[in-house]
């Protein structure tokens, strides 16, 4: 239950970008390509993703009779690279937009508003994922209305997967796709399937390997509890139910026994452990698709584990595609994200990859009824998206630095060495005055 480093360079690159954004004024620097019959987009992501988009731009040129100059970035440098071309005046024309960018992007003039565009398109904004589509709306406050500063390139809901082959081979029964386990029923499953397996005395086979970023607020939500009020202003970490949480996610490790110990993994991390079927219960979200395509045995979705609400909960995140500010052809732009992100040609291509559910809610049922490919239970993503996904929590404010801070020293707390009450009062008040200090950054901004 490690902290990826990689989040933490990633946020950080991000937020020092955005910062710089607002106190020179990104919108004085940016700048576009010059040709205005070539455009230019800039993208992440693995090959698998980087074939699908090329494929379907070569269907675009030939459609819109335009040239689409494509840089592709792998997914940790994508921020940095995106923030050097701002701060140097060369903006491509299209390009991935973070969730938790919108606002100070939009504020900076760095993101073009395409709502004329998107209305006067022959595409039915109705049929895209409504979580997606509010996501890149603002109206000046906040997000989740208001003008069109981007269309989602995907959804992506975060559910439970499970190894069914190690289920069958401990004789536990198969979890209910349609009703989440209690935390005491998870618990009393973990047990069952922790277990040494070839009888040398040494455990090589856990219940869960989850990584605390991606996992707790599955476990936070579902109990009641979440890392700020509605409104942005103040962060709530300090509850019984946030901190009951943090608790049980630690005493996975520590008191249950049913993740891997800090020495196991040294020798190996959680994601090898589940690739080799080590692990019972492991995150997965439509990305791994098209890697779990490749695993020695049948793995499933099921409901999270629901706290004191009885509900599941889960993130869900998103990748948006903008427009720059400074493009010199906004149309041709425009209809590129357009196409992306709602035609049928590109997203056919992008779930044939295996890397995204359907951006349009038709196709996306068409797709889910689909049982006889892994993973059978499909619609435990739109599940999500349609129902119990939440973002989080610091796509929504102006920049997540108040909730990175949260992670910096959680470490102790999943070894055992403090307990999760000691933990959030100890970080709420850091917390609290760089989320003071994002909103007075917002106040200046405008």
């Amino acid at each position: 239950m490690k902290v990826n480093k990689w989040f933490k360079v990633a946020a950080l690159a991000t937020t020092i970008g955005l910062g710089a954004c607002v106190v020179t004024g990104c919108s004085k620097k940016t700048s576009a390509s010059k040709a205005s019959d070539t455009i230019t987009f800039m993208f992440r992501g693995a090959e698998d993703e980087k074939k699908a988009y090329q494929s379907a731009i070569d269907e675009f040129e030939k459609k819109e009779n335009v040239k689409v100059k494509v840089i592709a970035t792998d997914a940790d440098q994508y921020s940095t690279k995106l923030q050097a071309a701002i701060s140097g005046g060369k903006t491509p024309d299209v390009f991935y937009v973070e969730q938790g960018s919108v606002m100070a992007y939009a504020d900076n003039g760095v993101l073009k508003d395409i709502t004329k565009y998107v209305e006067k398109s022959d595409f039915d904004l109705n049929n895209i994922w409504e979580y997606g589509v509010n996501s890149y709306r603002y109206d000046g406050e906040k997000i989740g209305k208001g003008a069109i500063y981007g269309l989602p390139k995907d959804v992506g809901p975060f559910a439970l997967g499970y190894n069914k082959d190690m289920f069958k081979a401990a004789g536990v029964d198969l979890p209910d796709p349609d009703k989440p386990y209690t935390w005491d029923e998870f618990v009393d499953v973990c047990k069952k399937l922790t277990r040494d397996s070839n009888g040398d005395g040494k455990l090589d086979q856990w219940a869960t390997g989850f990584n605390v970023q991606w996992s707790l607020p599955s476990f936070v939500w579902s109990n009641g509890g979440d890392w700020a009020n509605e409104a942005k202003d103040k962060v709530t970490i300090n509850t019984p139910e946030f901190t009951e949480a943090l608790q049980f996610m630690a005493d996975l490790q520590n008191v249950y026994k049913v993740t891997p110990s800090v020495s196991d993994s040294q020798t190996l991390d959680t994601y090898q452990r589940w690739m080799n079927g080590e692990i019972a219960f492991f995150p997965v979200g439509p990305w791994d698709m098209s890697t779990y395509d490749k695993l020695d045995f049948e793995y499933d979705l099921i409901p999270w584990p629901a706290g004191k609400t009885g509900k599941s909960a889960a993130y869900i995140g998103s990748l948006g595609i903008g427009v720059s500010n400074a493009t010199k052809n906004p149309e041709k732009s425009a209809k590129l994200v357009e196409y992306l992100c709602a035609s049928k040609e590109c997203q056919q291509q992008l779930v044939d990859a295996k890397i995204q559910i359907p951006n349009l809610k038709d196709m996306a049922e068409k797709w889910a009824s689909d049982t006889t490919t892994m993973p059978n239970n499909k619609k435990e993503f739109l599940d999500i998206v349609e129902d119990y996904g939440r973002a989080l929590p610091g796509a929504n404010t102006y920049n997540p630095e108040w909730y990175d801070e949260f992670w910096i020293n959680i470490q102790p707390v999943l070894d055992g060495k403090k307990t999760a009450a000691d933990y959030v009062k100890e970080v709420q008040p850091k917390m609290q005055e760089k989320l003071d200090a994002i909103n007075q950054q917002k106040a200046t901004a405008k």
